[in-house]
């Protein structure tokens, strides 16, 4: 996570971001209810139901509020050095 952070939509925030982890938790719900009724490790997936497949790690610019993958603002500081 030592790696620096530039906002590809304001394009001056350097410095305020939000870092939020996802971890996926999958589950069989109840379709009337909602109510989990069953819950599966990631190792023990029934065969209908997709592994998650998205990001690990999504930012937020502390500046004007947009919600990327982490890469996305990787790049732009990597692009945009001083």
């Amino acid at each position: 996570m030592n790696t620096p952070y530039l906002c590809p939509r304001c394009k001056t925030n350097r410095t305020r971001f939000a870092i939020m982890d996802q971890i996926p938790r999958y589950v069989k719900m109840n379709p009337q209810s909602g109510e989990v009724v069953q819950e599966y490790a990631a190792n023990e997936l029934d065969p209908f139901h997709m592994p998650y497949q998205g990001s690990t790690r999504r930012i937020q610019c502390g500046a004007c509020g947009l919600i990327e993958d982490e890469q996305t603002f990787i790049a732009m500081a990597h692009n945009y050095r001083k």
